[in-house]
């Protein structure tokens, strides 16, 4: 299975499919609006102004599997971000990432990328850099801060 076989909830239900972004760089993120790293919602948009046209795209997924730091419902989530940090990039559905009912795509971020932490992710703002083919490149901290990313990005991008 390749990540463009999956499909996907947005934010307002509505199935997507991956194959909308073959050929892009993507960042991957499970967040919450109540965490300690939702400000990280600002870098996040920084890099999505900066290489959107470039064939870049941040992904964002809701999870409130830790300590209930996304409480709201999708539209609840979705205004908030737009209100307070003006977010444009596409939002998916409140997901989980771990356990039974974990979302497929995350089963397969993990299952294709190595962490120090194993496979499980252990908080939100967890992130993901994929390349135009599918591949996931690298796996980033809820520490690792946006810009940090900023010439991972750059670099897929050139490719």
């Amino acid at each position: 299975m390749k990540i463009f076989d999956l499909e996907l909830k947005d934010v307002n239900g509505n199935m997507v499919s991956m194959e909308k972004y073959e050929g892009k760089v993507l960042l991957i993120v499970n967040t919450a609006t109540g965490c300690g790293f939702t400000p990280q919602y600002e870098g996040l948009q920084k890099l999505y102004d900066k290489y959107k046209d470039n064939g870049f795209e941040v992904l964002d997924f809701p999870c409130n599997q830790f300590a209930n730091q996304a409480p709201g419902n999708n539209e609840e989530i979705h205004s908030f971000c737009q209100l307070k940090y003006h977010t444009t990039f596409p939002m998916f559905s409140k997901i989980e990432v771990n356990g039974k009912n974990q979302d497929p795509l995350f089963k397969f971020l993990k299952e294709h990328s190595k962490s120090i932490l194993g496979s499980k992710i252990k908080w939100n703002f967890t992130k993901f850099l994929v390349d135009r083919e599918g591949n996931v490149v690298k796996r980033f901290a809820p520490t690792t801060e946006p810009s940090d990313i900023d010439g991972n990005i750059a670099e897929l991008l050139k490719k």
